[in-house]
């Protein structure tokens, strides 16, 4: 009678990116050599999905309270309504963005001109104007409409914010008003501070739009009267010297941003250390 030959163990099918697992031990079985391949291979694909450059589907969006203090804020947001009550139904707050983006580019382009004709500083208030009639009420109006769109918006806003600002800030530096250099830091320090507001919405939860009082309706108001003071004399006198008015404005600017920085760091640092301590040892 013939010996039936015995069939050598079948190893298990290894897949197209799969990993194998090299065990210590060989006495490890056939079933655990399966799961810590696929353990491994999960964990590959996970690798995998981080490092591309498709965006995964976004959860449910969290819209953070906004934090405003300014000045005039609460007049601000009784005439904002009032404004967004009474817009056309054609006009949506697509609109109004656009609006007040370019109206920031003409404010930085009519800094420019006014390098050569004083006509400059008062097209400057001019859009400015018009910058906060689209800024303030392309949010207020789709809050109105509730035709809102947080992450949209947020990001939209924030970005047409942030490349109005360089626009604006680049026309000081060209007008022969202010020296290149200290709007050079103006600019630093207030993208700066832009961004850990938007690093604190991220972390914690909260927009603060206005610091010490002060938000960007304030700021433009700030900008205004100096342009009208521009108008008569472009220099300050401190100290029997003088300077350039947007020179001390700037500097006066850049100490009370960075303050106000500061402040917000420590501030958040500690409240996100409270929450998020390190271990502690057992002794």
């Amino acid at each position: 009678m013939a010996r039936r030959r015995r069939a050598p163990a079948r190893r298990p099918t290894v897949e197209p990116g799969d990993v194998e697992v090299e065990h210590l031990d060989g006495a490890a079985s056939a079933q655990d050599d399966v799961k810590g391949r696929k353990s491994q291979k999960a964990r590959m694909e996970s690798m995998s999905d981080n490092s591309t450059t498709t965006p995964r589907k976004p959860g449910r969006f969290f819209n953070a309270p906004r934090v405003v203090t300014g000045v005039v804020t609460a007049a601000e947001i009784r005439l904002v309504v009032r404004m967004a009550k009474r817009m056309p139904a054609w006009v949506n707050s697509d609109h109004m963005t656009a609006l007040g983006a370019v109206a920031m580019l003409l404010a930085g382009l009519s800094y420019w001109l006014s390098r050569w004709h004083p006509v400059g500083l008062v097209l400057v208030i001019i859009f400015l104007a018009i910058n906060w009639f689209g800024d303030g009420l392309d949010g207020t109006l789709a809050r109105v409409r509730n035709h809102q769109r947080p992450r949209y918006g947020f990001y939209v806003d924030h970005v047409v914010d942030a490349v109005g600002t360089v626009f604006l800030v680049g026309g000081m530096a060209l007008s022969g008003f202010m020296n290149p250099l200290i709007a050079l830091g103006l600019l630093v320090v207030y993208s700066t501070l832009a961004i850990e507001a938007y690093l604190a919405t991220y972390t914690r939860g909260v927009f603060q739009i206005s610091f010490w009082g002060f938000s960007p309706t304030e700021l433009r108001i700030l900008i205004a009267i100096g342009n009208i003071r521009l108008l008569f004399s472009p220099t300050a006198t401190l100290f029997g010297h003088k300077f350039l008015l947007f020179d001390v404005g700037g500097v006066v600017a850049i100490v009370c941003m960075t303050a106000a920085l500061t402040a917000a760091v420590v501030r958040n640092t500690r409240a996100l250390y409270r929450e998020e301590p390190l271990p502690r040892h057992a002794e």
